[in-house]
C-alpha cells in the first residue's frame, strides 16, 4: 500500500510538472485541483524538499524538483515499458500512422527513428508532416505529435516526456581565437552576435538569473536570420556568437566545429513530448514508435553534450 501511494503521488507530480498547472493536471487525472495540490504537498513532506515554485500566475520546478522529475520520468518509463512488454509485445504494428513533427528537430532527430521503425515493420505505413504550426490532432486526424514547449492546450492529450531543449551560446573556434572568449553575460556587448529576427525587430537573448527570474540581454551584429539553421550556418562559418538549441548544435560541439561558451549562463529549458489523443486507445503502432523514441532519448539525451 505504501508503494502504491508513493507511485500515485509520483504520477500526480509528473502530470503537474508536464502541465505546468495543478488545474490542467487535475483535468487529465480526473481529480480536483485541490486533490492535486494535497498530493504534491504530501510528496514534498515525505521528501523533505520543495518541488515547485508557486505563484498566483505560474508554476515551475525548483532545482530539486527538476532532479526528482527526471528520475520519476525514467522510473515510470521503465514500469510502462515492462507493462507493455507483458501485455502487448506480441502485437505487430500495421496500418497508417500519421505523425506531425516540428520541422528542424523532427528532421534531425525523430525522422531517422521513424524510418528505422518503418523498415523493421513492413506492414506499417508512415504519413509524416513537418510543420512548426500547432496542429489540432483530432480535427486533422493525427495519431502522434512531437512537440517542444508547454502543453497548455493538452487537457485532452496524453503526454510522454522525451527530453529537454536548452539553449547554448557557441561560436566557431576561429572566431573565438580572434575575438576572445566571453567570461560573463556583460561581455556579450563586446562581441558580434548572430541574431534571430525579421526586419528591424531583433529578439534578445534570454537567460535565467540566480533568483530564477528571466534575464533579457540585447545583442547586436550585422547578420540576422529568421531561421535557426541559417544562424547555425553563419556560426559555423565564423561570423560570431550564436544562441542555439542544444539538439541543433550537438554534433558540431562534439566534432569541435563549434565551442560552447558561458557555461555558467543558465537558459530556460523547454520540454519535449510525444502526444496522442486521450480518447484514442494506445494502438500498437503508436506504442511502438513512442517506446522507441523514449528508449533513444530519455535515459541520456543524445543532444545533451554540454
Amino acid at each position: 500500500m505504501i508503494v502504491a501511494e508513493h507511485l500515485k503521488g509520483i504520477g500526480v507530480f509528473v502530470q503537474a510538472a508536464d502541465a505546468g498547472s495543478f488545474t490542467l493536471a487535475g483535468e487529465r487525472l480526473g481529480i480536483s485541483k485541490s486533490g492535486v495540490a494535497k498530493s504534491i504537498a504530501r510528496l514534498e513532506e515525505q521528501l523533505g524538499v520543495r518541488l515547485f515554485n508557486r505563484t498566483t500566475r505560474s508554476l515551475s520546478l525548483t532545482d530539486e524538483g527538476q532532479t526528482f522529475y527526471q528520475g520519476c520520468v525514467r522510473a515510470l518509463a521503465e514500469l510502462e515499458g515492462a507493462q507493455s512488454a507483458a501485455t502487448t509485445r506480441q502485437q505487430i504494428p500495421t496500418g497508417c500512422l500519421r505523425v506531425n513533427l516540428p520541422v528542424v528537430f523532427g528532421r534531425r532527430w525523430v525522422l531517422p527513428v521513424l524510418l528505422e521503425v518503418a523498415a523493421r515493420y513492413p506492414a506499417l505505413e508512415l504519413d509524416v508532416t513537418l510543420t512548426d504550426r500547432r496542429v489540432d490532432m483530432v480535427e486533422e486526424g493525427i495519431d502522434l505529435v512531437i512537440r517542444i514547449g508547454a502543453l497548455d492546450d493538452s487537457a485532452t492529450l496524453v503526454a510522454r516526456h522525451l527530453g529537454v531543449q536548452k539553449s547554448v551560446v557557441c561560436a566557431s573556434p576561429g572566431y573565438l581565437d580572434t575575438h576572445g572568449r566571453p567570461a560573463s553575460l556583460e561581455d556579450l556587448a563586446d562581441h558580434v552576435c548572430i541574431t534571430f529576427g525579421r526586419g528591424s525587430k531583433i529578439i534578445p537573448w534570454l537567460f535565467i538569473g540566480v533568483d530564477g527570474h528571466p534575464l533579457s540581454y540585447p545583442v547586436r551584429g550585422h547578420l540576422s536570420f529568421n531561421h535557426s539553421e541559417a544562424i547555425l550556418d553563419a556560426a559555423l562559418a565564423g561570423h560570431g556568437l550564436a544562441l542555439l538549441s542544444n539538439w541543433l548544435v550537438a554534433e558540431h560541439l562534439t566534432s569541435r566545429r563549434l565551442e560552447a561558451v558561458l557555461p555558467q549562463a543558465k537558459t530556460q529549458g523547454f520540454p519535449i513530448h510525444a502526444l496522442w489523443p486521450q480518447t484514442r486507445h494506445l494502438t500498437t503502432k503508436v506504442r511502438v514508435v513512442v517506446d522507441e523514441l523514449m528508449s533513444r532519448f530519455l535515459q541520456v539525451s543524445p543532444w545533451d553534450v554540454v
